[in-house]
């Protein structure tokens, strides 16, 4: 490595230290100061939806910037997230789902001859 990719071993630990904090100040948030309070039905309402959208925000730029492509959209990635979407509407199942867009994938790619997954 060179000097100018190294970064000074104090603002690592600087970094470091104010992520754990900020980290464990999110969380106990939910868990120190509003813990043993009953919490409203507004916010379980939409604290349901917090998983459900976090998938989406992880897999979006992979669908849509893939590195095996070079940041550049390609039908394999598009047909494997359209078949997972669909497979997950119509049978409610989460493993099908990930069959299904995993099965397209690999189909789509030898269909094309696109070598990397």
């Amino acid at each position: 490595m060179t000097d100018a990719a190294q970064i000074d071993t104090t603002q690592l630990w600087v970094v470091i230290v104010g992520l754990g904090l900020g980290s464990f100040g999110l969380r106990f948030v939910f868990t120190g100061l509003i813990g043993d309070r009953t919490i409203p039905e507004w916010l379980l309402r939409h604290l349901r939806y917090t998983a459900v959208a976090v998938l989406p925000a992880l897999v979006a730029p992979l669908v849509l910037w893939p590195a095996a492509t070079g940041g550049t959209p390609d039908l394999a990635r598009g047909a494997a997230a359209c078949a997972t979407v669909l497979a997950g509407l119509l049978l409610r199942n989460v493993l099908a789902s990930i069959i299904a867009g995993a099965g397209t994938l690999w189909i789509v790619l030898w269909l094309t001859g696109g070598g990397g997954l």
